[in-house]
């Protein structure tokens, strides 16, 4: 099963869309995917069904702090590189899917108790969600794989 196939059925499994994905790169980072369930549980539906930035999307800029954050206040390359790369995700994400925000992606307002209840009705979460969670591993393979470190923290 490939990364894609790994986090969509975490995803279709039950976990939020930030846990699939950071889930799917924790053995990279020696990261247990309990742990990596935990700290990605907030972010699901936008932060904690908010509708902002998708969880997915959110996930995705996990891995990135992951792969290239800074660790000391003056590495200054790490931290560019961080920005970089999440700066390429969000630009092909968006040409993808048109915003990385959920009540856009969802055409949806998951915040409110209606629109929650509307986007179960319409069975959002099954139908649109796990492309999203797909092109978010697509996009960070392709990012990670740029710079020869896919396999490697």
């Amino acid at each position: 099963m490939n990364k894609v196939q790994q986090a969509q059925s975490l995803f279709l499994d039950g976990y939020l869309c930030s846990q699939s994905v950071l889930m799917t790169y924790a053995s990279l980072f020696d990261l247990e995917p309990e742990k990596a369930a935990r700290i990605a549980a907030p972010f699901g539906g936008g932060v904690a069904r908010r509708g902002e930035t998708c969880g997915a999307v959110n996930g995705a800029f996990m891995v990135l702090g992951l792969k290239y954050g800074h660790t000391s206040a003056d590495d200054l390359d790490s931290k560019e590189k961080t920005y970089s790369g999440v700066e390429q995700f969000i630009s092909q994400f968006q040409e993808l899917n048109g915003s990385i925000r959920c009540n856009e992606l969802l055409d949806c307002d998951i915040s409110t108790p209606e629109g929650l209840q509307s986007a179960y009705d319409s069975q959002l979460f099954v139908t649109r969600c796990p492309k999203f969670v797909g092109d978010t591993m697509e996009i960070l393979d392709q990012i990670m794989d740029a710079d020869g470190e896919n396999n490697e923290p």
